[in-house]
């Protein structure tokens, strides 16, 4: 049976290259039966209704397509209780539900285990016996392991098989940015090829020339690198330049990479087909030689894909070319995939990795864009192909029929709507009907975020993210390249604060010039201030930059990340005394900036009252706060959606905060998501909290929810609130009140 595992894992795991839905499960009922040896495989979805439909079987024939209604018969009992059921007289069963015009009366052995992916029965997997005895105990084993494989590939499976297209399939993640976008689906590489999908091309004899002109650029780039090591290296290993350039010369390569070209494949599809095939031809040879030889073809496959990525990513040629609404789709999406695409055609973002903390999601809040992050991975996503990205609800609809995009497309009209309807506020404070005044910041660090934010009537910048200069770049900024860019922050924010963070990067903001590698958990590594005070001479730079670019003026505030002792505190104080005093000898016109932390890691909390004297403000990282609260990985999509920012924990823990700030006479703000949920704003405001921060498009409707409600009445719930022990619960007491005081219902 372990011979069967391994094979069935390989099987699984080739389905998902397999352009039909069908041949897909087809290839699953047929090498399970024959794996275990039954006469009947059979495999069942659950639809919308909790239905149980028929995907495929092996061996069970029926006159039409079989649906089982919800929690009947045997499947519908192992659905219901959630485990495996295996019996030796199936027909007998109290709960056994015939199948009409079907061959089942043969079948007496009966096994089914359920398919359950994010807590949810999605399927039943069943086999069945002719003989009147249970399976045995490997059997049933060697089931359930394989069905947590399953359940995966199954949940991106839609429902109608038999069609060529799924219209309405629903895919389920989490919101990242709320907001709907429709647009046409574009695709974003993979460094991995064996990871790219298939996709139509638009222009297939273009994408020969382009794969000739790949070919020449790989073909000069592999003597180069030949000539660069041949006088350092062995005769060995420089002969493997020699076996790239017989590999990439080699006319049968080039052949099969133009008969998929031919076939309306895109070049990178067509180039991971052609690889995999010759890498699998050459690792079956019986001579051990040529069996090697398989990786050499891996290896020059994946460096045919960077310098397609390379080439593809080059100037402003892709700019030029996106001319309609795009959905940029792909495991990770990366700043200088966002950046590629014009903002006025940018309508949404589908990620299969992260959750509504990953720094993706906070770039698409910051500009606006839904997003919908930790997507189950679906292989029939198609370049060009009309997609929705529902942000709101975390659902992304594949191929939506015409009154679903109708519908949509309504949504998008009437939250365009409201948006013109909050203009009228840009210029009226946040105050609530009983006095109680809230500065309105904005969050920014790229610099098409900048308008926006004064646009929506932001009163300052709460959190400017240094990083994000940082990530679109090749190499570390200098100083003058980041006085630069933070002179137009200054510039457009004249007489007001700007909140600026040192360099926070680590964890799930990478360097693409500087990756952090063999750290197990990075959200407790080398990251934030940690990394500033290691590497610090580009914490001096960066800090000798913000200061230049403040002109002389009190706006600049220096916000310190992930600050959880005082050594750290203390060190940095030094660092700041010592950039003021070279700026003064320089003869540079200076104002000491104000200090502040992140209060992220929980230990600083405890610590505010010894840090008093050396701080001027703090600001509540409520997104990292919430995190090492919960115990919850911000990039974990499978635990995302127990990531809640109102769970009781976290409330008490910021209201210490507050409690803690006042007492030290601190001022106090709150970053991050937290602070745009309406939930919430009014138990933030109820604590007392007078600043908050947020993404320049969510500024307006958070001001018209602090302009609807009284101080008095947030403070009298937010001590209801204190009592409630769930976040559901809390989610569900503060709305109803709120609509209830208020009407408000978004």
């Amino acid at each position: 049976m372990n011979n069967t595992i391994v094979k069935l894992m390989r099987i699984l795991q080739e389905v998902s290259l397999l352009d039909s839905a069908a041949a897909q499960i087809k290839i699953i009922v047929d090498s399970i039966s024959a794996a275990v040896g039954s006469d009947v495989c059979s495999l069942y979805r659950a639809d919308a209704n909790g239905d149980m439909v028929l995907l495929a079987s092996h061996g069970f024939s029926v006159a039409e397509k079989v649906c089982l209604p919800s929690g009947k018969g045997l499947v519908g009992l192992i659905a219901r209780q959630k485990h495996v059921l295996n019996i030796a007289d199936a027909l007998n069963h109290p709960e056994f539900f015939f199948v009409a015009d079907s061959n089942e009366s043969r079948f007496q052995g009966f096994c089914g285990v359920p398919l359950i992916h994010n807590g949810k029965v999605i399927g039943v997997l069943v086999v069945q016996s002719e003989m009147n005895e249970r399976f045995g105990d490997e059997t049933e084993a060697f089931l359930v392991t394989l069905a947590s494989q399953l359940s995966m590939i199954l949940s991106s499976l839609p429902l109608l098989i038999d069609s060529d297209m799924a219209v309405n399939l629903h895919l389920n993640g989490v919101s990242g940015a709320a907001g709907i976008g429709i647009g046409s689906t574009r695709m974003c590489g993979s460094e991995d090829l064996g990871s790219v999908a298939d996709a139509l091309s638009q222009d297939p004899e273009g994408s020969i020339r382009q794969w000739k002109e790949l070919l020449d650029l790989v073909r000069s780039e592999i003597a180069a690198e030949k000539a660069m090591l041949s006088d350092s290296l062995s005769d060995e290993i420089t002969g493997i330049f020699d076996a790239y350039e017989m590999i990439v010369s080699d006319k049968s390569l080039s052949d099969r990479v133009e008969k998929e070209l031919h076939a309306g494949n895109w070049l990178p599809g067509a180039l991971r087909k052609s690889i995999f095939y010759f890498a699998d031809l050459f690792e079956s040879a019986d001579d051990p030689y040529l069996s090697a030889r398989h990786e050499d073809i891996l290896h020059l496959g994946q460096k045919l894909y960077r310098a397609w990525q390379s080439m593809s990513n080059s100037g402003d040629r892709e700019l030029e070319e996106i001319d309609r609404k795009v959905i940029l789709v792909g495991k990770k999406i990366s700043v200088s995939d966002i950046a590629r695409v014009p903002r006025e055609f940018l309508a949404g973002i589908v990620c299969f990795e992260g959750s509504s903390l990953a720094h993706t999601a906070v770039l698409a809040n910051a500009l606006g864009i839904p997003a919908v992050m930790g997507v189950d991975e679906y292989s029939g996503f198609i370049t060009n192909e009309m997609l929705i990205v529902n942000g709101n609800d975390g659902i992304v609809i594949v191929h939506p029929g015409k009154l679903v995009a109708k519908q949509y497309s309504r949504m998008v009209r009437d939250d365009q709507s409201l948006k013109k309807s909050l203009e009228s506020l840009k210029n009226l404070p946040a105050k609530t009907r009983d006095g109680q005044r809230i500065v309105l910041f904005a969050n920014t660090g790229l610099q098409a975020d900048i308008e926006p934010g004064l646009q929506a009537g932001a009163e300052g910048i709460g959190l400017y993210r240094t990083e994000i200069p940082f990530m679109i770049r090749d190499s570390f900024p200098g100083e003058e390249e980041q006085l630069a860019v933070y002179q137009k922050v200054f510039d457009a924010y004249a007489g007001k604060p700007v909140y600026m963070r040192t360099l926070d990067i680590g964890g799930d903001k990478q360097l693409p010039y500087f990756p952090i590698h063999g750290e197990s958990n990075p959200a407790l590594g080398w990251r934030g201030i940690r990394f500033s005070l290691d590497n610090v001479q580009l914490l001096m730079t960066q800090v000798r930059a913000m200061i230049r670019a403040a002109g002389g003026s009190e706006s600049l505030h220096i916000l310190l990340p992930m600050i959880s002792c005082t050594e750290e505190l203390n060190a940095f104080i030094v660092l700041l005394e010592d950039a003021c005093d070279q700026l003064c000898h320089e003869g540079v016109a200076i104002v000491k900036p104000k200090l502040g932390i992140m209060v992220e890691v929980p230990a600083a909390i405890s610590q505010l009252v010894f840090w008093k004297d050396k701080l001027d403000f703090v600001s509540v990282g409520s997104n990292d706060l919430s995190q090492y609260l919960l115990a919850l990985d911000r990039d974990n999509g499978r635990v995302a959606k127990r990531y809640d920012h109102v769970h009781p924990a976290v409330l008490h823990e910021i209201n210490r905060t507050v409690c803690i700030a006042r007492q030290c006479e601190l001022a106090l703000g709150v970053c991050g998501e937290m602070a745009s949920d309406p939930v919430a704003i009014v138990l933030l405001t109820g604590m007392g909290v007078k600043q908050l921060s947020m993404s320049a498009a969510k500024l307006p409707r958070a001001k018209a929810l602090i302009r609807s409600i009284e101080y008095s009445w947030a403070s009298k719930l937010f001590h209801e609130v204190e009592r409630l022990d769930n976040a559901a619960d809390i989610r569900a007491f503060v709305m109803a009140e709120l609509q209830r005081e208020t009407g408000w219902n978004s």
